[in-house]
């Protein structure tokens, strides 16, 4: 597993986020893995328009392809 570092974080910024992590019963680095982990798992508007240029290319796109392709983007949201 990777290590990443953040540097000159504003002090207020990370009172917030300890505050955070406290009040959901975890500690610093887990809140902020899970936030990291969270935000990755989100599709950017380019990624769900690439999917959907995906799946449009398949010539005929069905109301299962659109169904699935809402229903990955909800899961990904969690």
């Amino acid at each position: 597993m990777a290590v990443i570092h953040v540097r000159e974080v504003p002090d207020e910024t990370v009172t917030t986020l300890k505050v955070r992590a406290a009040r959901s019963g975890q500690s610093l680095q887990a809140y902020l893995l899970q936030l990291l982990t969270g935000e990755a798992a989100l599709l950017t508007p380019e990624e769900a328009a690439e999917q959907a240029r995906t799946i449009a290319a398949r010539g005929q796109v069905t109301a299962d392809d659109i169904s699935e392709a809402i229903g990955q983007m909800r899961e990904a949201r969690g």
